[in-house]
């Protein structure tokens, strides 16, 4: 009940947040400048509003407090360091969003210095999660319950660059109306389910349900046309919530079937731009990441992102099956 009530909290704040946030941001004339390499109809969204993504990031944080406050005072804050992970990321994302806005070109950070900071939010978050006790070596294999048992320092290395690159690929994913918002969602109740499923992670339930409540809120606004973009701000904050939910589970291996669509995103783009290379000049895309190379095949914005939210509900379900039997019920 917790977690639904979170899911519905969320929404509604999340949905007037965003009432609110949208004619400031065009007032501010934080407006989204649009690639040129991009498809040439992308153009014109050029100067939508950007940083939308702060309205499902107030959604979520009201509601993990207000519904998660019971748990807090019997001393579990596992799902506030969630949030504040994922709000690290935001913050990098929304710094690199106000560089774009104020030298109104495409370009924020640099790419060595969003590395540098997500990496250090990364092990700091490790750290804390290991001395919390919430966090172990053993490596949870899915569908064998089995655990692969490493050194800390190896984990400590494996994990780091799993959750800069699962971050990284949900902010690529972002790259069409409501695709990363809808794609996340099947992701974000997958978590909340286990924590209900489970009971001993109900704080991480009402965090993955404050996520399904604040997405759908920000679909509102943000699906096809779009009237905002979440932007980095959104997408870092995200992507550092799933990989954090991951983490916290204790089994960063789901990330490969919950995450099957920012994987084969990202792939998309590491083998167009090595085969590009490697061949001078052909590609194996008519455009990456994969979402463009659909759209330059003709796809419209609305099945691009009906598929591919598709795929994702489809690869959750499947790592239900693989995990549920984890814990004795």
């Amino acid at each position: 009940m917790k977690i639904l009530l979170a899911a519905l909290v969320s929404l509604v704040i999340s949905a007037v947040a965003g009432k609110m946030l949208i004619p400031v941001l065009v007032k501010m004339k934080a407006g989204q400048s649009i690639k040129e390499i991009g498809p040439t109809w992308h153009m014109t969204k050029q100067g939508t509003p950007t940083m939308g993504g702060l309205m499902f990031i107030i959604g979520i944080g009201a509601a993990i407090l207000l519904l998660g406050w019971p748990g807090m005072l019997a001393g579990d804050y596992t799902h506030l360091y969630v949030y504040c992970f994922a709000l690290v990321f935001g913050a990098i994302g929304y710094l690199d969003d106000y560089q774009k806005i104020k030298h109104k070109q495409n370009t924020g950070l640099t790419g060595i210095q969003k590395f540098l900071l997500q990496l250090a939010a990364a092990v700091a978050f490790l750290c804390l999660m290991r001395f919390e006790g919430l966090l172990s070596p053993n490596l949870y294999i899915p569908f064998f319950q089995t655990h692969l048992v490493l050194g800390w320092e190896v984990y400590l290395v494996f994990a780091a660059f799993v959750i800069v690159g699962t971050v990284n690929a949900v902010n690529i994913t972002d790259g069409l109306d409501g695709l990363s918002s809808s794609v996340t969602i099947p992701v974000a109740l997958f978590f909340a389910v286990l924590g209900g499923y489970w009971g001993r992670y109900e704080q991480l339930g009402i965090f993955g349900g404050a996520m399904v409540g604040g997405l759908i809120g920000f679909l509102i606004y943000n699906h096809y046309p779009a009237k905002v973009f979440m932007g980095d701000t959104g997408s870092l904050f995200l992507g550092g919530a799933v990989a954090a939910l991951a983490f916290a589970y204790d089994m960063p291996l789901i990330l490969i079937l919950v995450g099957i669509v920012y994987i084969c995103e990202t792939m998309s783009d590491i083998l167009q731009v090595g085969y590009f290379k490697l061949t001078h000049g052909k590609r194996i895309f008519k455009m990456a990441p994969l979402h463009h190379h659909f759209e330059m095949c003709g796809w419209n914005e609305k099945k691009i992102v009906t598929v591919f939210t598709t795929v994702s509900t489809v690869f959750c379900i499947i790592a239900f099956l693989a995990v549920m039997d984890r814990y004795q019920i």
